[in-house]
């Protein structure tokens, strides 16, 4: 399953899926592909809300799935979709046969990520190997991310607005899924070179595999 998850860049996630392709927050999109069948977005900061990047990925029939708060800023994408779905943290939900929970993304000692916000990380549970897929998003160490039970994990080590490759780890230890996949770090926020630090304080037999195909 990992084969099928691609970190295109910073926290630009595309998987694919027997249910179809799903994007988590497109950013920076080299290309024109449209085909997404499904879009999520964790919260509405410009590197993982980017209208632009979402219209080269979008079409008619795509579902673009947002935090509650989100809803009113996603209506200009309206036309160009099938439907805009508005979540709050801590569901469960069935969307177009896709699985998913929301998971709150916030930070604990920043003012980046307010969990008043009702931001979110999204677990999906796949439908080609009923694995369960943990996009953090914009998170700190918190206590309802050291409960997400999950097979494979995508979480932030880039620091200043997240966790950094230490308390990443620590996430990664406490949770203990069988993958875990480094994002938000090499462009934004963090060194490429966190992805190592992150690396070596996971504890096997977890295994770390690096996934960014460029940094901008």
């Amino acid at each position: 399953m990992v084969n099928n998850i691609e970190v295109l860049t910073h926290s630009s996630i595309r998987i694919k899926d027997r249910l179809g392709t799903i994007y988590i927050d497109p950013y920076k999109i080299r290309d024109e592909s449209h085909d997404a069948d499904f879009i999520f977005i964790t919260h509405p900061h410009y590197d993982h809300f980017s209208v632009e990047d979402i219209r080269k990925v979008v079409k008619k029939t795509t579902i673009l799935v947002v935090p509650k708060s989100m809803e009113d800023d996603a209506l200009e994408l309206k036309p160009e979709l099938k439907d805009i779905v508005a979540v709050t943290p801590q569901i469960y939900k069935e969307v177009s046969g896709l699985e998913i929970q929301t998971i709150p993304a916030y930070n604990t000692v920043k003012p980046f990520h307010q969990k008043r916000a009702g931001w979110v990380g999204y677990i999906l549970r796949l439908d080609s190997d009923r694995k369960r897929v943990y996009i953090a998003g914009d998170t700190g160490l918190t206590k309802e991310a050291k409960k997400v039970k999950c097979d494979i994990a995508l979480v932030p080590i880039g620091g200043t607005y997240t966790m950094d490759p230490k308390r990443a780890a620590e996430l990664i230890n406490t949770i203990r899924p069988e993958i875990a996949i480094p994002t938000h770090y090499g462009s934004v926020a963090g060194k490429p070179e966190y992805a190592r630090t992150f690396a070596n304080l996971v504890k096997s037999p977890i295994k770390v595999v690096e996934k960014i195909q460029y940094f901008d």
